[in-house]
């Protein structure tokens, strides 16, 4: 794709606006950058383009481009992109540019949840196998960032969110990792059914060369591509997992508890999915095993902090809604005291009664929602309502008998006692090194 002389208009000026900017002037185009936010949201804006603060959809509707790049954080079906589409030639995000640009291949991820996990596994996988890999797009670095280096990695593994995929119109993975779905977004989306439909577009440039990995399941469309399977309850998929040993064509490839930090079957399902996408596009086993050998997950997400007395801390803060709490719950190998609570949203807990009753020995709740939702829990297993956190770190090691795992999974936000769940999350992981 040919940029010189091209006018090309970036709408939104984050960090992926910034490259996409970067990344249009190098290719000989004349850029102009614009955005609702004031003059101090320009920082950081590439010499050379020019800047209009203060957007208006009227101005907007005045633009003439070849092509408009618009930010995944502004709705690409709303009004604002709608008019500076108008006389516009062609409407993309910061991904399909440099996906345009780039020469390498991409190892491409999408789903609901486990996205950051996965696409972490796939980057240490390719940079140990001396591929580059390096974590781009929803997660890590723009992808344009990636294309402006001077020695691009030769595959990328790239997280696409809905909001990504909206506007591909050419991005071909060799390899499309699809991990799971569930409802999420609806503040952006109609139905659910178009967020599902944003998210399928990861398949639609995909030839009959090419991969799909995929939970066993899911129940896809009809693909072109080869199709291999992972899951955690059908043996005869083509990776499989109860939890702590991965399999594959008979032999085991990893043992998630001696090799990794990683805990679950949630996690399980993300490492058979970087492992299988790996393994298409001819990583060799003993290349992948070392690769992980030693990986924790990001932090907060189900992040094993220690193991005391035969027990397991895992932080999973993250988890600021119903479904992240569920997914922690159900993934978990081991008996569970659960501790869950913060801010009151208004949220229903009752769904996740059935999955204690299976799951768990016991449970704490602090903060907020601490009492509605210890007198909730306590229909499934016995529950102990506190106020701090640190009152519940102690309450949990009490109820936790040797080989059972304590987990922080609140299930709401944390802006009753913490700046976030990044803070929470830290101050769970200080009171679990404070144990003796």
């Amino acid at each position: 794709m040919s940029l010189t002389g091209k006018h090309v208009a970036i709408l939104g000026v984050g960090r992926s606006g910034r490259a996409a900017a970067a990344l249009a002037l190098r290719e000989g185009a004349a850029v102009s950058a614009w955005d609702s936010a004031g003059p101090e949201a320009f920082d950081g804006m590439p010499a050379g383009v020019e800047i209009h603060p203060n957007a208006s959809e009227a101005e907007g509707g005045a633009v003439v481009s070849d092509l408009l790049v618009v930010s995944p954080g502004i709705d690409t079906y709303g009004s604002y992109v709608a008019e500076f589409s108008k006389q516009s030639g062609e409407v993309i995000g910061e991904v399909e540019l440099a996906a345009r640009l780039f020469k390498g291949r991409i190892i491409g991820i999408t789903g609901t949840n486990g996205k950051t996990t996965t696409t972490e596994l796939v980057e240490r996988i390719l940079s140990h196998a001396g591929l580059g890999g390096t974590a781009c797009g929803n997660y890590g670095m723009p992808f344009a960032e990636v294309v402006l280096q001077s020695n691009p990695p030769d595959v990328v593994s790239l997280e696409l969110s809905s909001f990504q995929l909206e506007t591909i119109r050419s991005l071909h993975p060799v390899v499309a990792i699809w991990l799971n779905f569930a409802p999420d977004h609806m503040d952006r989306y109609p139905t659910v059914e178009a967020y599902r439909a944003a998210k399928l577009r990861i398949f639609e440039n995909q030839t009959a060369t090419d991969t799909v990995v995929v939970r066993t399941g899911e129940n896809l469309p009809p693909v072109v591509a080869k199709v291999v399977t992972f899951s955690t309850t059908d043996p005869s998929a083509d990776w499989f997992s109860e939890g702590r040993t991965i399999e594959h064509d008979g032999e085991t490839r990893l043992d998630m508890e001696r090799d990794t930090s990683l805990r679950g079957l949630h996690n399980a399902e993300n490492t058979m999915a970087a492992l299988a996408a790996c393994d298409a596009i001819g990583i060799l086993p003993n290349i992948m095993r070392e690769a992980l050998h030693g990986y924790a997950p990001p932090p907060h997400r189900c992040e094993l902090i220690r193991t005391l007395d035969g027990v397991e801390y895992l932080n999973d803060s993250k988890a600021t809604n119903l479904h992240a709490l569920e997914s922690a719950l159900r993934s978990q190998t081991r008996p569970v005291v659960l501790i869950a609570g913060g801010k009151e949203k208004g949220l229903d807990y009752s769904p996740v009664v059935p999955l204690l009753t299976k799951k768990a020995l016991a449970a704490v709740t602090f903060g907020q929602i601490s009492r509605p939702l210890a007198e909730l829990f306590a229909h499934a297993v016995p529950c102990e309502s506190v106020s701090t956190l640190a009152d519940a770190v102690t309450a949990a090691r009490s109820l936790a008998p040797r080989g059972s795992t304590i987990l922080l999974s609140p299930g709401t936000s944390s802006f009753d006692q913490f700046t976030g769940y990044e803070q929470r999350g830290n101050a769970f992981r200080d009171l679990v090194h404070q144990l003796r």
